[in-house]
């Protein structure tokens, strides 16, 4: 698998341009900003886009959305619940998506998304797991978890969330929305939230 992780937009939201090795077509993971950036990306490795995965739908995670989509005509895929809940601030780019359940998968780019619902952050935020990668939005961060103070947002949830993140095998690597990537088997020794320690 090829991951390239372009970090953009105001809140250095991670982006990530996802493909099998010999695929010349591709999958982005949460568009943050910055659409000509990542269309260059494309044009530069001579890839097509066939789709464009949200982990969910907040300003900082599709800010390229728009413009990308008419560029390119890659389907989008995000959370059955986040794509008419009023709280993920964007709800007019998201006309054109289409929506994916817990345990759905989505083909794309010569790999296989599992979608994983990890409601908390958002009703409808997502984790997919690709092989032994998880792509985990603002759901699980190195050392932290997303913020759940947001309209929408729960720590119950959260919590569960967090909990069905800590069954995954430990070599498991994640690759957040924000900041540097880990592994289950990391977070598990480091970050007491992933141990179900002290979430509000």
């Amino acid at each position: 698998m090829n991951i390239q992780t372009l970090t953009l937009g105001p809140l250095a939201t991670n982006c990530y341009l996802v493909r099998a090795e010999e695929s010349r077509r591709a999958v982005i993971i949460d568009p943050a900003a910055n659409s000509k950036r990542l269309l260059a990306a494309l044009e530069e490795q001579g890839l097509t886009l066939e789709a464009i995965l949200l982990t969910h739908a907040h300003f900082d995670h599709i800010g390229a959305l728009k413009n990308l989509r008419a560029a390119t005509n890659a389907r989008v895929y995000i959370g059955e619940a986040d794509k008419d809940d009023p709280s993920h601030m964007c709800h007019d780019l998201l006309t054109y998506t289409d929506t994916y359940q817990d345990g759905d998968t989505v083909a794309a780019g010569g790999l296989t998304f599992q979608v994983l619902s990890t409601p908390g952050h958002t009703p409808g935020s997502v984790c997919l797991l690709c092989e032994t990668v998880l792509f985990s939005g603002d759901t699980l961060f190195a050392g932290s978890y997303g913020r759940t103070d947001f309209l929408g947002g729960s720590s119950r949830d959260m919590a569960a969330s967090l909990k069905r993140l800590s069954m995954l095998p430990p070599e498991t690597r994640v690759l957040p929305g924000h900041g540097p990537s880990s592994t289950i088997e990391e977070e598990l020794r480091t970050n007491p939230y992933l141990r179900g320690h002290g979430i509000e």
